[in-house]
């Protein structure tokens, strides 16, 4: 009966396994084209039929790593995201705690509305913002920037942040409160350590969101305050554009930084977004 079983199952393991991999190239071939592109030599990528590959070459990354009009805008991506990140956690946990452990008059209204936030498209505010920051004189600034990424990353990071702090029994923060530990030392001594994985979820989540941004980089500030993916826009794309390797080098460089944050931190972002989905 167990052999039968077993060989029922061998088919359905075999499709599932077909099927994976399928999608698993799907996924990646374009990811290996880029990578194999930015490698090949120009007079190779533009032969017909294509020789991607044959003669490899390290000649684009040399010539977008010496660019000081890229360096500025991975400079530019950097700090906005640091910043972005940083304002979201600090923001996300003190929310979040404030959710989470106090009753209050406007404390569900207040959740309502962050939910709403979360709900509205990014393109819808767009206008919103730029004559907000328009008549705030904070159009063509950073600030500009880290406002509007805050504005979408803000709403998700403070729910994680309440349903993490929603698994933290009371009883271990009375005995703090009871001990002689202000409300600050609470938060600050007992409560954070305990949700560190959280955090280190929620400030990735807003970087990766602030480091990959188009369009609010390309309409709130001008070129010499633009991160990387508006850079590389107006820098490789155009109508007599053909640098096709310096771009798929330039794409690769900055697909790196959010690739390595998540492998060195990924323990934490799995275990953080696990923990701040369940209620």
């Amino acid at each position: 009966m167990m052999t039968t079983t077993s060989t029922r199952r061998t088919p359905r393991r075999t499709l599932a396994y077909v099927v994976l991999s399928a999608v698993g190239v799907f996924a990646f071939a374009p990811a290996a084209w880029m990578l194999v592109t930015a490698f090949t030599a120009d007079s190779d990528i533009f032969q017909i039929p294509p020789s991607i590959g044959r003669q490899l070459t390290i000649s684009h990354f040399a010539d977008v790593l010496s660019n000081p009009v890229l360096l500025q805008f991975i400079a530019n991506g950097f700090g906005v995201s640091i910043v972005t990140a940083t304002l979201s956690v600090l923001v996300g946990c003190l929310a979040g705690y404030s959710f989470s452990k106090f009753r209050y008059s406007g404390r569900s209204g207040l959740m309502y509305l962050l939910l709403i936030a979360q709900m509205v498209p990014e393109v819808l505010l767009l206008l919103t913002l730029y004559t907000s920051f328009g008549k705030l004189g904070l159009l063509n600034t950073y600030a500009a920037l880290v406002l509007s990424y805050a504005t979408f990353t803000l709403p998700l990071s403070v729910f994680m942040m309440k349903n993490t702090f929603d698994g933290l029994p009371d009883e271990l923060l009375e005995a703090a409160r009871i001990d002689g530990g202000s409300e600050g030392r609470v938060l600050w001594s007992v409560a954070l350590p305990l949700v560190r994985t959280a955090m280190v979820a929620v400030g990735m989540f807003a970087f990766i969101r602030a480091w990959n941004d188009l369009v609010y980089s390309l309409t709130l500030v001008d070129t010499p305050k633009q991160t990387l993916p508006a850079g590389l826009t107006l820098t490789y794309l155009g109508e007599f554009q053909n640098q096709y390797g310096q771009m798929m080098a330039a794409s690769l460089i900055s697909s790196l930084p959010v690739v390595v944050i998540f492998l060195m931190f990924q323990k934490h972002f799995t275990a953080g977004a696990l923990a701040g989905s369940i209620k």
